[in-house]
């Protein structure tokens, strides 16, 4: 049950049920079932917001994730303190076709999972409070019911093809909000800046929710700059005519600057008043000034800025889409930390919350609608494609951040159609790139991967990816200057590749010796598949962390020689979930990210680190590699990651010399040492310096100089425990007890007891069936205060178990 005083916006977390199934009506959610009731058919469980229907089936390898109606109910105690006042739900976002009921009554429908919308329930509250069942069934108390439905549909974006889960649920934040019987909508605050900085413009207008069309209201609007000091303040006499009301226009004189290194916010705040009561809303605005220089780089506030960038899915180990505001956070933080100044949001409108972090973090941001894949479908399909275009660009339209809006992805993939008529998509496209301006001429628009498309939009992306599709990464300045000189404004997103995270290699680029240069580096049709087709490093290459890392050094070395790029986004920062992976070493998950599905950093974060960022910092490859091989006296590389001048690396205590950084000295900036492992254990530290500042870092590793015949036999034995949580590893060994060091096998955990697995995060560590890396394979138990035998099991090698 939730209260709430004047003009708060509280979020409904608490006090929900839910049933993933469809219900015979709606009165099967409200007849005679107290929330609780243990009796209650059919069988509904609590739960809190926000919720994802997928929280972990999207991971489950052995089903199909569940697309199909749920429903969600609560009770909520209603006192609006506003005359003639509203009450409503504002839905952050609910996946995919949501319907929301007072008692019997249906408010309200929305379609598309991941724009914002309002439900206004009051006139089905005041009628349900009048009636007796109100009364003496509910105690005064208002049942709300909500029906989410992410089943596959043709006529919606995004597509079913796309790498992606469609997930279902309330999985953004649902709000109760009273206003007044006039409260604003939208505010739409135009910042804009010269190049030099000096002279600015700000315009403000306001659209107001008016069902009983009052005429008039005073206005009071005011600008506060980033230390909350008023710098400009104006009272206003409105006539609200059509809702819509320009409010000011005013010249500013050197204001504070927003960018990338010092995101300066300012305020903005409105206030409008009537005999009904008073309404406040206040947005966030930044001024600057960007510009995509023909044939050339991104310029910010009249300067080169290279955009280092990313992408995100809404995703997470355990949660699906349902990330709470501090795991936002996190993530946000994390890609910051990383030195992201640049991302694109794949492939759909995403949070609020993510936008905020974005204007106060300081990341530019290309954000776009999930036109992606499948052709294009009819006139209900392309309704809702110009709707959810429309609330992206008017609910984020005040974000400093944004300089991109996103028409679509992947446009050239047919599928989903009969009819794949390139004529009839490049007409639709012309259609939104038309309204992305009537609605938004201050930004620019792009799409993605659609080479019969590219002439239409602002900013153009192509596939490009060396090294991993097609190709060799050592192509990758040569292809992306060719595709450079094709259009006008170039912009690489989406590059890298995958790796099983904890898998290392002593020959990373031995795949490369399979890989004819190509010339060429852009993604086809069945390159994404472990099966079939040319040979290639995504197909034929080991997947391991090693061998990304080479690939996003060199890239990355490259890109400082590119004077004019504007820039790139790698693929993506955070592994996700996606039913079109299911041979993956993590089934159902795309690999590519930077850190794992539960924020767990893979070693490639710091290669980004070492370039990206100013901060000192130094790490040694390999602090998830227990054990390394080769033969005794045989010379093996160390790479360090650091962006300092200099390092001293230590093996065993004995320093192995001081190495300068250069960034053009591939790989790790030529911070790397040959050396000679004793047999058994061997430690390594670094010392770093950067002008005063000194870092360091240290790992312990075995070096096993046994060879090794195929797997025959595994061990299972504890390795930690804590808080009740016990971690369990396999090893693969031959038929003599070594440990294969390279062995990829397959492995499948269960467990019968007290106990449970914890499975289906879709990491590395938190998945029952996965691909071995280096021999080996973790999972953690709850043990529930209880005794469990846990199995492993691998094809033709005898099943090993434990008792805990």
């Amino acid at each position: 049950m939730a209260s709430v005083t004047a003009q708060q916006k509280v979020r409904l977390n608490d006090n929900w049920q839910y049933i993933r199934q469809d219900l015979g009506g709606i009165w099967e959610a409200v007849r005679n079932a107290p929330l609780g009731d243990p009796e209650s058919v059919p069988l509904w469980q609590n739960v809190l917001l926000p919720h994802c229907v997928n929280a972990t089936d999207g991971v489950n390898p052995d089903v199909n994730y569940y697309q199909g109606p749920s429903w969600y109910r609560t009770r909520l105690k209603l006192q609006n303190p506003y005359e003639n006042g509203r009450i409503l739900l504002h839905f952050e976002g609910a996946g995919q076709k949501t319907t929301v009921y007072v008692y019997t009554t249906e408010v309200a429908k929305h379609v598309g999972g991941y724009d914002e919308w309002t439900a206004d329930i009051t006139d089905a509250v005041e009628a349900f409070k009048k009636t007796e069942v109100c009364k003496k069934q509910f105690n005064g108390e208002v049942p709300v019911s909500i029906r989410t439905d992410n089943s596959r549909d043709l006529e919606m974006i995004p597509s079913d093809l796309s790498d992606f889960n469609i997930y279902g649920g309330l999985y953004r934040y649902v709000n109760l909000v009273y206003t007044p019987a006039l409260s604003i909508d939208k505010v739409f605050a135009l910042a804009e800046v010269d190049k030099t900085g000096k002279n600015a413009r700000l315009q403000v207008k306001a659209r107001f929710y008016n069902p009983d069309k009052l005429s008039a209201a005073d206005a009071e609007v005011m600008l506060l700059d980033p230390k909350g000091k008023a710098v400009r303040k104006e009272k206003l006499k409105l006539n609200i005519q059509d809702g819509s009301v320009s409010l000011t226009d005013w010249q500013l004189k050197s204001p504070v600057i927003w960018s990338t290194e010092r995101p300066a916010l300012y305020t903005v705040e409105v206030r409008i008043r009537t005999s009904k009561g008073e309404y406040k809303h206040t947005e966030k605005v930044g001024f600057r000034h960007f510009e995509f220089v023909e044939k050339g780089p991104f310029m910010l506030n009249g300067k080169r800025l290279l955009l280092r960038g990313t992408h995100r899915h809404e995703d997470h180990a355990g949660v699906a889409a349902a990330m709470t505001e501090d795991m936002i956070r996190t993530e946000m933080k994390m890609m910051k930390d990383m030195g992201v100044n640049f991302i694109r949001l794949g492939h759909y409108q995403q949070s609020r919350i993510v936008l905020d972090l974005c204007d106060s973090l300081g990341i530019l941001v290309w954000e776009e609608i999930p036109w992606c894949r499948g052709g294009l479908g009819g006139d209900i399909y392309k309704e809702q494609s110009r709707r959810m275009l429309t609330n992206m660009i008017e609910q984020h339209y005040n974000h400093a951040s944004v300089i991109i809006w996103g028409l679509g992805n992947e446009n050239d993939w047919p599928g989903d159609f009969s009819d794949f008529d390139k004529e009839k998509i490049r007409s639709f496209m012309k259609e939104l790139n038309d309204l992305s301006h009537r609605l938004d001429h201050s930004r620019k628009t792009a799409i993605r991967r659609c080479d019969f498309c590219s002439d239409i939009v602002d900013v153009y992306s192509p596939s490009i990816w060396a090294g991993w599709y097609r190709g060799l990464y050592t192509e990758y300045k040569a292809v992306s200057e060719a595709e450079f000189k094709k259009y006008k404004h170039f912009l690489h997103v989406e590059w890298g590749g995958d790796s099983h995270a904890r898998r290392h290699s002593e020959n990373p680029d031995n795949a490369l010796m399979k890989v004819q240069a190509a010339g060429e580096a852009d993604e086809r049709a069945g390159d994404a598949s472990l099966y079939g087709g040319g040979t290639r490093v995504s197909k034929d290459g080991d997947w391991s962390e090693s061998y990304i890392c080479n690939l996003v050094d060199w890239h990355l070395k490259e890109q400082e020689t590119m004077p004019w790029l504007t820039g790139t986004a790698q693929w993506p920062f955070k592994d996700f979930s996606t039913p079109v992976r299911p041979d993956n070493p993590v089934p159902y998950m795309n690999q590519k990210g930077v850190v794992e599905r539960d924020f767990t950093k893979k070693e490639v974060f710091y290669v980004y680190q070492s370039y990206w960022t100013d901060k000192p910092m130094v790490h040694i490859y390999g602090h998830s590699w227990p054990v390394r091989w080769g033969t005794a006296g045989e010379k093996k590389m160390v790479k360090v990651y650091s962006n300092c001048d200099e390092a001293e690396l230590f093996l065993n205590g004995k320093s192995q010399g001081i190495k300068k950084r250069d960034s053009q000295n591939f790989p790790a900036a030529g911070l790397r040492w040959n050396l000679n492992f004793i047999a058994g254990e061997n430690s390594v530290s670094v010392i770093a310096k950067k002008g005063k500042t000194i870092v360091r870092d240290s790992i312990r590793f075995d070096y096993q100089t046994q060879k090794w015949s195929k797997p025959s036999q595994m061990t299972l034995r504890k390795i930690a425990e804590k808080d009740g949580v016990q971690t369990l590893e396999v090893k693969l060994l031959d038929a003599n007890g070594v440990p294969c060091l390279d062995a990829t096998n397959w492995v499948r955990f269960s467990l019968s007891g007290d106990g449970e697995l914890i499975e289906n995060q879709g990491t590395s560590s938190g998945s029952s069936y996965l691909q071995t890396y280096n021999g080996r394979a973790i999972i953690s138990i709850k043990s529930n205060n209880g005794k469990s035998t846990v199995a492993v099991k691998s094809n033709e090698i005898p099943t090993a178990f434990i008792n805990l």
